[in-house]
């Protein structure tokens, strides 16, 4: 069942969601080699719980820490390590989720370690632009399919490929609710877009194939043929007036 979030229940969505923005603020500076994914982890885990908030991730069906931290060909739920470091050349994606007075809020962003291949960073792009393709389609009337099939068309027009085996997602007092948000799909097809609704729109998208699997630990999932991968994902509210970027702060440069 779909939770429609009423006005002031979305006002302290955005108020979880500026939290895991200012989180990704405060992270950029540390984002650099000889870091370890530990040490970003722990750093998350603390400014969260400054906010007087809980990171939504810690505990969460047994995950062991604050934030996901997949690096190169990890797409999702890479488990920090203190003795994993971040190395010149990789890419890093980071996944935060903050709960705050009952609610949650889920962002992703996938960053640069130093200097890397052009391709890689066309990848990070085209990743983070297709987000906002689907954000087009954000609107009262629409449905899910639109903004799935949008995502899809300008992946794959840039010539890589979206994950179909992990997908994007309701949220509200729980982390993920009804409805599912894939990153592929026919236009004018699954749920309509009604006011109220809040969905993390989150294209993984890879350089080569969109096969994959989990590792041993039940959570750490990659590409099949190890090559890179990058996540991109915000908190949206449908609204009367529009999409509302719940985990974006208001300056924030898109």
């Amino acid at each position: 069942m779909i939770i429609l979030k009423t006005d002031s229940e979305i006002e302290i969505m955005k108020q979880a969601g500026e939290i895991v923005a200012l989180t990704f603020e405060m992270l950029k500076e540390h984002i650099k080699p000889g870091v370890s994914t530990k040490h970003l982890d722990e750093l998350v885990e603390k400014f969260i719980k400054k906010c007087k908030a809980t990171p939504s991730f810690l505990g969460y069906n047994g995950y062991p820490a604050s934030a996901c931290i997949s690096k190169n060909e990890v797409i999702v739920h890479g488990i920090p390590k203190s003795d994993d470091y971040l190395k010149e050349g990789d890419i890093v994606s980071i996944d935060i989720g903050a709960y705050y007075k009952g609610f949650h809020a889920d962002a992703a962003r996938t960053y640069p370690v130093g200097r890397i291949s052009p391709e890689a960073n066309r990848l990070i792009e085209v990743t983070k632009q297709s987000f906002f393709e689907g954000l087009k389609f954000a609107y009262e009337g629409f449905r899910i399919g639109d903004i799935s099939s949008s995502i899809q068309e300008y992946v794959e027009k840039n010539g890589f490929s979206v994950v179909r085996s992990l997908v994007g997602h309701g949220v509200g007092k729980n982390l993920h609710e009804a409805p599912d948000v894939p990153n592929f799909g026919t236009k004018g097809r699954g749920p309509r877009l009604k006011n109220g609704m809040v969905i993390a729109i989150e294209p993984m998208v890879n350089e080569g194939t969109y096969d994959c699997y989990t590792l041993p630990d039940g959570w750490t999932t990659v590409t099949r043929d190890k090559k890179l991968s990058a996540h991109y994902e915000n908190t949206v509210a449908i609204t009367k007036d529009g999409p509302r970027l719940l985990t974006m702060l208001d300056n924030e440069v898109t």
